[in-house]
């Protein structure tokens, strides 16, 4: 059987569709942006139908481009941004409302009751979640409170709810498959973690019937097949897993204390915690790294919401650079002897402080600051937050002791040295780059060529992860530990709120 592997990267702002042969090689690639809708201050919505013609697009592109067909796939992986719901008509498969983006904020104050119920704690001890709009449960109640007749066709069965991955695999599959896998179905508020099955009690709680529900696999099982006349030839469809999720997989981090870290326009950081969840301490996300074989393998998730963005805020919001690869050689020429600190909180900060009302602050000005010093702010700013997201996963799970996590990254701003030199200088870990950049397609690949039995197991597919450079830490300990003390202040001097005495 061919070893060729398509994955689906079905994202935020854009899909993706990607061609890999039995070398891990990328040999077609196509992608396509799609309308982002924005019908009112804090909410976010995408056109379903958008999703699925960009899928189908980008899909019989990049097969034209590897020069194959689809006789010559042996499956289809799917990676998809998380959280974001989709309500449709099982009859016409086609969604009620548009899709509700994981960044869409309208059922803040349906979250802000629950909590003032006392109910928080009980969906965290099942979900490893916090009660945030970020998941899908009070976007799904919202939809059936908000369109006309909606709950009362969900009660009466009619109705389907799904993140990302079930709407495309409902539709590719003409409606025979609706499921999803145990990372997606972990991102809802609806899912037990602990049981691997939807909670009723959780499902009273958020007035969401279990009707409307997904089956729920493992990340490497059959979804169905595509139909033929979508690509010419029918392919099954064996691997599915959120994107965080995926680029954990490809990655390679099978092993309890490996970590990895994404770095785009924000970041996530997931740590690989082993076969027993961890419910944090220290407002972090317990959920499924990934479920192979029927086993749960579970993660602390860290976000931070500024990552990459500092550097575009330097390039189009200050005009200091013109290129964001600029940033990190112009960091080279800033003045030791000052320490500007740069608190990145445009739109609040993720965790562990999960403060949504603070906002960005530079600290340690002087009349000789100036771009090199806001750019090496800009990339310590990154640096610090993902130390931040370590402490609290070493302090939630002791056994990720300094010798024992290691940090893979990926992500665009993992292409400057200066950015990742720094990065391991203030954890005071190694951090390892690959080679392979594209790791979330990759992951998504990988579940499929496993599944099909053309691709490796997990410790063949580790064994294929290449290292391109690993940066050491060089500073001085007690130099790092004056930086994040100086860090820490300025945080705490930005926080609002509950978040300020909890700092």
């Amino acid at each position: 059987m061919s070893g060729h592997i398509l994955a689906l990267d079905q994202g935020t702002t854009s899909t993706r569709s990607l061609v890999f042969d039995d070398g891990y090689r990328i040999v077609g690639s196509d992608q396509r942006e799609f309308t982002q809708h924005f019908p009112q201050s804090g909410r976010v919505e995408h056109e379903a139908e958008d999703l699925i013609d960009t899928t189908v697009e980008t899909m019989r592109q990049a097969l034209a481009k590897a020069r194959i067909t689809a006789r010559d796939l042996a499956a289809i992986g799917i990676t998809n941004q998380r959280e974001t719901t989709v309500v449709w008509d099982r009859e016409t498969g086609r969604a009620i409302h548009r899709a509700i983006v994981w960044q869409d904020r309208r059922t803040a104050k349906i979250c802000a009751d629950l909590k003032a119920a006392h109910d928080e704690r009980a969906v965290t001890e099942r979900t490893g979640l916090l009660l945030d709009p970020y998941f899908s449960a009070t976007k799904v109640a919202w939809i059936l409170d908000n369109v006309d007749g909606a709950r009362d066709a969900a009660n009466a069965g009619r109705l389907a709810f799904g993140t990302v991955d079930s709407f495309l695999i409902w539709r590719l599959t003409g409606g025979k498959v609706h499921a999803t896998d145990a990372t997606n179905a972990s991102r809802t508020n609806l899912f037990n973690i602990h049981s691997q099955d939807w909670d009723d009690d959780l499902l009273d709680l958020f007035r969401v019937p279990r009707s409307m529900l997904p089956e729920v696999k493992d990340c490497a099982a059959d979804f169905g097949m595509v139909e033929a006349d979508i690509l010419g030839a029918a392919v099954p469809i064996l691997g599915n897993a959120g994107d965080q999720q995926a680029a954990t997989i490809g990655q390679a981090c099978f092993t309890p204390g490996s970590m990895k870290s994404t770095y785009g326009t924000g970041c996530f950081a997931l740590l690989n915690i082993g076969e027993r969840a961890v419910t944090s301490q220290n407002r972090l996300l317990t959920t499924l790294a990934y479920r192979l074989d029927g086993r749960p393998t579970y993660a602390l998730e860290g976000s931070i919401f500024v990552a990459g963005a500092a550097v575009q805020w330097l390039r189009d919001g200050l005009k200091v650079i013109e290129r964001a690869n600029q940033v990190g050689p112009l960091s080279l020429d800033a003045d030791p002897e000052q320490n500007v600190i740069l608190v990145p909180a445009f739109t609040g900060l993720g965790a562990p402080y999960w403060d949504p009302e603070a906002r960005g602050a530079l600290f340690g000005l002087t009349r000789a600051t100036g771009p090199a010093e806001l750019a090496k702010a800009a990339l310590d700013s990154v640096a610090y937050q993902t130390a931040d997201l370590l402490e609290a996963m070493r302090a939630d799970w002791p056994a990720a002791s300094d010798a024992e996590v290691v940090l893979r990254v990926d992500g665009g701003m993992t292409a400057s040295d200066q950015a990742m030199q720094r990065l391991a200088d203030i954890l005071g870990a190694p951090v390892d780059r690959p080679i392979v950049m594209e790791t979330t397609a990759l992951g998504a690949a990988w579940l499929a060529g496993y599944k099909a039995g053309v691709w490796p197991d997990r410790e063949g597919f580790a064994q294929s992860w290449r290292l391109d450079r690993t940066f050491t830490p060089v500073l001085d300990p007690a130099a790092r530990q004056k930086c994040l003390a100086t860090w820490r202040d300025a945080v705490r001097r930005t926080l609002t709120g509950p978040a300020a005495h909890q700092a």
